[in-house]
This record gives C-alpha cells, sequence and structure tokens, in this order.
C-alpha cells in the first residue's frame, strides 16, 4: 500500500465525531441528554451506544459508535466483492438515527464507517462509506435546499463530480424497492471508497462527518415550535412505517451487524420508539400528506445544477 493506515487516527476522530454529535443534539432538545451503554463483543471489539428518549425535541435520538474485528467478513460486506471473502476484518464507524417529536421536523441519519480486510501473505484493503440522508413528513423547499447545499459543501473540496455521483448513490440506495417509493430527499452515500488512497479518502469521510449537524441543526430549529396536531401525527407514525421496512430489509449496516452478532439493542437503535401501519392507505389528492409523495420524495435536483 502506497500510504499507511493510520487505524488509531480514524477511531479518534470517530470517538469525537460521536461526542460532538451527541453535544449538539442534547443543546437543541433543551430537556434530555445521551444515556451512554459500553458494551464488548464476544468475538472481539466493542463499542459505546448513546441514546436520547423523551426529549423536548426529540422522542429518540441514538448515536452509536462500534470498533469490531472478526475472522471472516460476512455475506452483507462481501455481496459486492467476492473476492475478499474469508478475510479476517476490523470495521468501526458512527451511526445515527434522530426521530422528531414535532412531525414537522424531518427524520434524519447519517453513518461514516472503516473497514480494514486482512488475509495472510496478502495485502490488507481498506475501504471508507456513509452519508447522510434526511427524511420528512411534510416537506419544505428551503429545507431540502439547505440539507442539499450543505451536502455539496462537503464534497466540493474533493472535485465539482464527487457531489452529484455520490447524491445519485443516495437516490439508489434509499429507495424501497417493493414500494418503489423513496425514504426521503436523499443527500449523500458512498461505500467501498478506496481509490483515491488513505489520506483524501479519510479526509473525504471526515467531511462528510464534520457537515451533518450544520445540515440538520437549522432545520430543527426552524421546524421545532411549529404547532401540530393528532393528523400530523398519525401522518408521520405512518411513515415511519417506511422507515422501519428499510431498515429490517435492505439497510446494509443492520444486515452488517446482525450477520456478524452485533449488539442487537445497538442495531436496532435506529428503528423509531413509536409507529403505526395501515393497510393498502393513502392520502387524499390536494393534501399536504399526499404532496410529500408528489413533490419531494422522488430524486429531483434541489440545487438546480443540471440547468
Amino acid at each position: 500500500m502506497s500510504e499507511a493506515v493510520q487505524i488509531d487516527a480514524v477511531s479518534d476522530w470517530l470517538h469525537d465525531l460521536q461526542d460532538r454529535i451527541c453535544a449538539g443534539l442534547a443543546e437543541i432538545d433543551g430537556k434530555e441528554t445521551f444515556r451512554e451503554d459500553s458494551w464488548t463483543r464476544p468475538t472481539g471489539g466493542g463499542g459505546r451506544t448513546r441514546v436520547m428518549a423523551e426529549g423536548g425535541v426529540f422522542e429518540q435520538a441514538g448515536v452509536n459508535f462500534s470498533d469490531v474485528t472478526g475472522d471472516a467478513l460476512p455475506p452483507a460486506a462481501t455481496a459486492k466483492r467476492p473476492e475478499l471473502a474469508g478475510r479476517a476484518f476490523r470495521a468501526m464507524g458512527v451511526s445515527l438515527v434522530v426521530h422528531p417529536r414535532n412531525p414537522y421536523v424531518p427524520t434524519s441519519h447519517a453513518n461514516v464507517r472503516f473497514f480494514m480486510a486482512t488475509k495472510p501473505g496478502a495485502e490488507p484493503v481498506f475501504w471508507f462509506g456513509g452519508g447522510f440522508d434526511l427524511t420528512p413528513y411534510y416537506g419544505f423547499e428551503e429545507d431540502a435546499v439547505h440539507w442539499h447545499q450543505t451536502s455539496r459543501e462537503a464534497c466540493e473540496p474533493f472535485g465539482p463530480d464527487v457531489y452529484p455521483r455520490f447524491k445519485q448513490w443516495c437516490d439508489d440506495y434509499f429507495h424501497l424497492k417493493h414500494r418503489d417509493e423513496h425514504r426521503g430527499v436523499g443527500g449523500l452515500f458512498f461505500d467501498d471508497l478506496n481509490e483515491w488512497g488513505f489520506e483524501r479518502s479519510f479526509a473525504f469521510t471526515r467531511s462528510v462527518g464534520d457537515h451533518y449537524l450544520p445540515a440538520y441543526l437549522p432545520i430543527v430549529a426552524r421546524r421545532k415550535d411549529m404547532a401540530w396536531g393528532e393528523r400530523e401525527k398519525d401522518f408521520q407514525l405512518y411513515r415511519r412505517g417506511r422507515y422501519v421496512e428499510f431498515n429490517l430489509v435492505y439497510d446494509r449496516g443492520t444486515i452488517f451487524g446482525l450477520q456478524t452478532g452485533g449488539r442487537t439493542e445497538s442495531i436496532l437503535m435506529s428503528l423509531p420508539p413509536n409507529v403505526r401501519f395501515r393497510y393498502n392507505w393513502a392520502p387524499p389528492v390536494g393534501t399536504p400528506e399526499a404532496k410529500l409523495y408528489t413533490d419531494f420524495i422522488k430524486p429531483r435536483d434541489w440545487l438546480g445544477l443540471s440547468a
């Protein structure tokens, strides 16, 4: 490998990122703080899970750090890289999901991760992955534009093609195939990133992680005090069902964690505390709820770059 892989530097940054995100979310919540559970994994590694429940702004927010090792990469990690099957691995990352109380505040998700796969007599292979995406229940153009503008700012130092590439990947990834429906308004998603070398790949991953709070907190501040009633809450709970479907059926991080025997409570902290499923329902045409489907959860060029 042309560059030394600085695993300790990645670990230190991830710990610091978890601290900063928890502090930022707790400050804007104003009522609750995060409870921490430190845990170890019998087959190697561990982590620290932080959850804030029943806050003033957030019904539940989970921010998880993990650093685990294993003797063989699971199928979720080798599906697109079968040549790595059977290699030992070290995987570390920060993953978070925030479920707000007010239906006008979007749910948000972010994840940054690092993998190292090793095999005796072979050169180690590393890669980074991650991103962040936004899942509104009631759409606002200015929120989606701000989210994507901040996403673009995270990518700009790394080339003009990076934001469009990883924005498209996010649109494609957070798609519920069985419903032909997107989860939200997208953002950034990338995986298997190592073609830039360690230093540049790590720098980009840091930029993505560091831009999460600037992307999300201004939206929370704009929407958290908006008045809402039972109608809005009912729709929020219904739409949370889509979040559950995606995380349990498609999410690579969830599948990886379960396949490697990870800590179940930490893996499933991403699920909302309250959710409502309803058979064969659709919002009436012309309602604010219907506008989410027609105007927001379809891939769009939010920044007008194609023009």
